[in-house]
């Protein structure tokens, strides 16, 4: 996926081997920062809140003619003169598949964040598979990992990544059947028209999809001027600019529709999405994805932009 900036491409016969060298040294401190985030949103997680056949109770409500006798909670109906039924918590395994785009153009780091835009996407990812992982949803992740439940499958993806090969755009979802949730993690910033190509069968074929998009802050501020080089790190295309704080308004304008038009698309499709830049806290990103697996998107927080 194209990206803005002032990164050089590596030679071809080098591209793979380093970024596979970059990748593997990555994921370790990914990890770390993973787990990290993932116990400072852990108590907020309180499952998917629906009835079910768990042991962890949700609510009363009033016995309805033709329900078994034996979910009676008669304690609680002594205490008027209606009859209650103690519903217990949906504890029953989902799948919910993961994905980052580690193309190229993630590789991207500009003065003003402090983390790169595919350092922030894996974190996010082994983020929110430990939390899944813990409230015993299965994870998978397509290419890379078939799905798993395990408390150690966030562990288990990230030694599947390192020794994955590279691949480039999204990712083959042949394998993926419907009544599942796929979250998606990358900069997008290939034509929307391309995207919705790749996504909209998965929509129609039952899965429901969360995209984050996570942008660096100059992708979006372009705080560049006078004479600047910007060179397309998975093509090696460039482009000169004499001036190039001229180029701003019309660049803003262009970044901003192309993100409204994905964001409308994706949730005609009943998809959800996320705008993250990797200058605001990865927790906010993670937090608003959680907020809709958990089927509460008025609880997407701040800082997740729309």
């Amino acid at each position: 996926m194209a990206s803005v900036g002032e990164i050089v491409a590596p030679t071809p016969t080098r591209e793979v081997l380093s970024r596979a060298q970059a990748r593997a040294a990555l994921i370790p401190d990914c990890m770390v920062e993973a787990r990290r985030l993932a116990n400072t949103v852990i108590a907020g997680w309180h499952g998917r809140r629906k009835r079910g056949i768990g042991e962890n109770f949700w609510q009363f409500r009033p016995y309805v003619d033709g329900e078994s006798l034996s979910r009676i909670d008669w304690r609680r109906s002594a205490r008027d003169d209606h009859t209650y039924v103690r519903d217990r918590e949906w504890e029953a395994a989902h799948t919910v598949w993961v994905w980052a785009d580690l193309s190229p153009s993630m590789m991207y780091k500009s003065t003003f964040a402090g983390v790169s835009k595919e350092s922030r996407a894996l974190v996010l990812m082994l983020a929110l598979a430990e939390i899944l992982a813990r409230s015993g949803e299965r994870i998978g992740c397509p290419g890379i990992m078939e799905p798993i439940a395990a408390r150690n499958a966030a562990e288990r993806l990230a030694a599947a990544l390192m020794h994955s090969p590279s691949t480039d755009g999204l990712p083959d979802t042949g394998m993926i059947r419907g009544n599942s949730d796929i979250v998606l993690i990358g900069d997008f910033l290939d034509p929307v028209e391309k995207v919705m190509d790749r996504l909209g069968p998965l929509a129609r074929r039952g899965l429901t999809g969360h995209v984050i998009e996570v942008a660096d802050p100059a992708e979006e501020l372009f705080p560049y001027a006078g004479r600047t080089e910007f060179t397309d790190p998975e093509t090696g295309e460039k482009l000169t600019a004499g001036r190039a704080e001229t180029l701003k308004d019309d660049y803003a304008r262009a970044y901003a529709a192309r993100r409204k038009t994905l964001a409308g698309s994706l949730r005609h499709l009943g998809w959800s999405f996320i705008a993250h830049r990797t200058d605001r806290l990865a927790s906010e990103a993670l937090v608003a994805v959680h907020a809709y697996l958990a089927g509460m998107p008025a609880l997407k927080a701040e800082g997740a932009r729309p």
